[in-house]
């Protein structure tokens, strides 16, 4: 199915007589763990208000990511939270959709800086498992209306309901981007200068460690950036000599890399997303031995790629924190389950949480892996 606007997507809803697969552009390739018809929202597509002076912009769920960015490029503005684009590591053809981007709360590099994409939506609409269109949030940021499903919806992967419409507020570009980087740190080494970065006033925008290279992002006015970029060599120079590029286009292509985790593409590896604290960062990859690993959010978030079949889980054993298996096989999938088991009180909320919004239980049902709804 493939509804053309909010109402046939609510007719769509209300007439199924069982399991619902709900997919955006099909980024994250055939569904693993589908059941029943395939509820496609990609004809509920377009930005159906854009107000640069606001800062804020409002698009059908459908509507492509690229399409968002171009409008927003020709403000000299972008989405603050750098949405992952899911292609290159899983190997997926297919359209990012801005639905499918907070359906996941897909964040990218920036959100040390500026938060997740929750933290930049401020309204949605969305239909029910009954068949009912809610809509919360709006327009503006100061906008309160009652319980916080905004915050609820983003990271929900389509169990609490099908996203018709969602509102962000957006930021004007940095005119100037730098990266800062030194090589041949070991990874505590490199996050004990990522965290020093990051607790310095130099306002860091992206913080990352991969192939033995560790990475610094500042962004803003010409001035500001250089005077920085000065400092943060020499705050950091007791890790290493520190190089600075000012390329625009290499600053952008290297943390686009960074955000689409591209050193796993095209490898037989199973690829794992670890969310630890990032003090944790270094002692997580030491109980990974074998595996390829790349660090983002100031040491917070690990990207493993490992041997196919590997339980990432059971040789991390006890953290805070959790792994979900980003790539691998269905057998690996239906075996580990793609997201971390949540603990039992957390478990029965997501399931309170699922019977009020679908009680029928039609939406993406064996999405979420053992205990259900995950907060991305």
């Amino acid at each position: 199915m493939r509804p053309q606007s909010e109402a046939e997507l609510c007719d769509a809803v209300r007439g199924a007589e069982g399991p619902l697969w709900i997919e955006g552009g099909g980024t994250r390739g055939p569904a693993r763990a589908a059941k029943g018809t395939r509820l496609s929202v990609s004809g509920l597509s377009g930005i159906t208000l854009y107000e640069p002076g606001a800062l804020t912009l409002v698009a059908q769920a459908g509507t492509p990511v690229a399409q968002i960015e171009a409008a927003l490029a020709a403000e000299n503005q972008r989405l603050a939270f750098e949405p992952m684009d899911h292609r290159a590591v899983l190997g997926t053809e297919g359209t990012p959709t801005i639905g499918g981007v907070v359906a996941a709360n897909v964040s990218g590099p920036r959100r040390i800086q500026v938060g997740a994409c929750r933290d930049a939506l401020i309204g949605v609409r969305f239909v029910d498992g009954r068949g009912d269109a809610i809509k919360n949030g709006g327009r503006v940021m100061k906008n309160v209306t009652g319980y916080d499903l905004v915050k609820l919806m983003a990271g929900s992967h389509g169990t609490l309901g099908v996203l018709s419409e969602v509102s962000f507020k957006v930021l004007p570009q940095s005119a100037v981007r730098a990266t800062l980087s030194t090589a041949g740190l070991d990874v505590a080494r490199a996050i004990a200068a990522l965290s020093a970065a990051l607790g310095s006033p130099f306002e860091i925008s992206g913080a990352a460690h991969r192939d033995d290279v560790t990475l610094l992002r500042i962004e803003g006015f010409e001035a500001s950036v250089k005077y920085r970029a000065e400092r943060l060599q020499q705050l950091l120079s007791g890790f290493g000599d520190w190089s600075v590029d000012m390329n625009a286009a290499e600053v952008d292509a290297t943390w686009r890399d960074i955000a689409n985790a591209t050193m796993f593409a095209d490898t037989d590896e199973d690829v794992w997303r670890i969310s630890v604290m990032p003090g944790d960062g270094a002692a997580m990859a030491a109980r990974l031995p074998e595996a390829r690993v790349m660090f983002d959010w100031g040491g917070g978030l690990i990207w493993a790629g490992v041997a196919p079949g590997t339980d990432l889980r059971a040789a991390l054993g006890d953290f805070r924190g959790h792994a979900t298996l980003v790539r691998g096989a269905a057998e690996t999938h239906a075996a580990l389950g793609t997201f971390h088991p949540e603990p039992a009180p957390l478990a029965a909320i997501s399931a309170g949480l699922r019977a009020q919004f679908d009680p029928r239980g039609i939406l993406n049902p064996g999405r979420m892996g053992r205990t259900g709804a995950h907060g991305g």
